[in-house]
């Protein structure tokens, strides 16, 4: 049993599937040695975690990945109060007000559902339909120039700019500030999960941070005076609980739309295509009849989950499979180990395109199942409908995987293919 298993640790990167099996067999709720967290490792235990708010609060997410695992903000600092007068004299926005400010991610019911209904009219199955035309053109676009490349990257001639694209379009982001998105994203997956984390006032983050919010800034601004037909208009229209949403507020909207609109599709292409090539037999399959790819991308989310786990917060002293959790502790459901539990999926360690998904929770579950979920499945479709066809010709351009310095996220940095001899 990995007895010093700790989620938020480099060591388990690479592959946390066997450690993951050993948790679920020997120590379902396992508190981490170093960062104290507990983890919980099997599907149905994963499943009453996410879905008793009142006992296990989302409030950690917002400790654990926003305030670098603390629960009041950093000590006083001559470096912190230089950042909060850079911050404030670039946004004209108070750096205090965002302890106090509304998360989608960090808040339970009740506050929860008036926020969520914020963005949802921006995520309606007719909407997402709607899209569809546009990823079909934008996959064109995209697959016209990997056919004529005799070797290129998969995660940057398609699938980051596939949702990135995509998420710039309905936030109503200006073309031209798309690479900013993801530079912006990347800078914070860094900085909240990652090798940054712990450092917040780190110069690069900082500078990051007051662009981004200082562009943000001006969106709004624009959005409140002249409405469009975009994300961030749908969310300065709508008043959660009667009360209209602040500046700050509505930046953690459009930080958190960035970061899931962009990141879980780029993780689960990344993945569904390693996933593909290290089972040959399962690709035949998807090849010989496209009609299973919506089946690939849900056994890809199973497999091979592009969101890890998250956080919660004990809000009184309670007792999971048998082992006592205190109140204030952290929490986290690891969504990945549950994936592959046997008590759940039958040979889960398996790639099967033709097994039953149902009650994966790559996306989530409960109250924060995820908003963007059927945008990332429309997307990846479409996506491998079009690549899976060109597979049969292309192998992978070295052995090395590397994945993204993350303990959230999960999926590699780059792919390179190469047109097979």
């Amino acid at each position: 049993m990995p007895a010093d298993f700790d989620p938020l640790s480099a060591r388990w990167r690479t592959d946390p599937y066997p450690a993951y099996r050993e948790l679920r067999d020997t120590a379902p709720v396992h508190r981490a040695p170093t960062s104290g967290v507990y983890c919980v490792s099997r599907h149905a235990d994963v499943v009453q975690v996410l879905s008793t708010p009142e006992i296990f609060s989302s409030r950690a997410m917002f400790t654990m990945l926003m305030n670098g695992g603390r629960e009041k903000g950093p000590p006083l600092s001559l470096e912190l109060l230089r950042f909060v007068v850079r911050y404030a004299l670039h946004t004209g926005m108070n750096p205090f007000a965002f302890p106090k400010a509304r998360n989608l991610i960090a808040e339970d019911p009740p506050v929860h559902g008036p926020l969520r209904n914020a963005v949802n009219r921006g995520f309606t199955p007719r909407r997402i339909a709607d899209w569809e035309p546009r990823i079909r053109e934008l996959v064109a676009e995209y697959m016209a120039r990997i056919r004529t490349s005799q070797r290129f990257d998969l995660v940057e001639e398609l699938a980051v700019p596939l949702p990135v694209t995509v998420i710039a379009e309905m936030l109503g982001v200006e073309p031209e500030r798309r690479k900013d998105f993801k530079r912006w994203s990347d800078t914070i997956i860094y900085a909240i999960s990652g090798p940054g984390r712990g450092t917040p006032l780190l110069r690069a983050f900082q500078d990051v941070f007051i662009e981004f919010n200082t562009y943000l800034k001006k969106i709004i601004r624009q959005r409140r005076r002249d409405p469009a037909d975009d994300l961030v208009s749908a969310i300065l229209a709508h008043e959660p609980g009667g009360t209209a949403l602040s500046d700050t507020d509505v930046m953690f909207f459009v930080q958190l739309l960035m970061i899931a609109g962009n990141e879980t599709t780029t993780n689960l292409l990344g993945n569904a295509v390693h996933m593909l090539l290290d089972h040959p037999d399962q690709l035949e399959r998807v090849q010989a009849d496209l009609s299973r790819v919506p089946d690939l991308v849900e056994e890809a989310v199973r497999f091979d989950s592009p969101i890890q786990l998250v956080f919660r917060l004990a809000t009184r002293d309670t007792e999971l499979a048998g082992i006592q959790i205190p109140q204030g502790a952290i929490v986290a459901p690891l969504l990945g180990s549950a994936n592959r539990d046997e008590r759940r999926f039958a040979d889960a360690d398996r790639c099967d395109i033709g097994r039953d998904t149902r009650g994966h929770v790559g996306f989530g579950f409960g109250n924060h199942f995820c908003l963007g979920a059927s945008l990332a499945r429309l997307e990846a479709r479409v996506a491998l409908e079009a690549l899976v066809p060109e597979l049969a010709d292309l192998e992978r351009s070295g052995d090395a995987r590397e994945l993204v310095d993350s303990f959230v996220v999960r999926g590699p940095t780059h792919l390179e293919l190469r047109r097979a001899a």
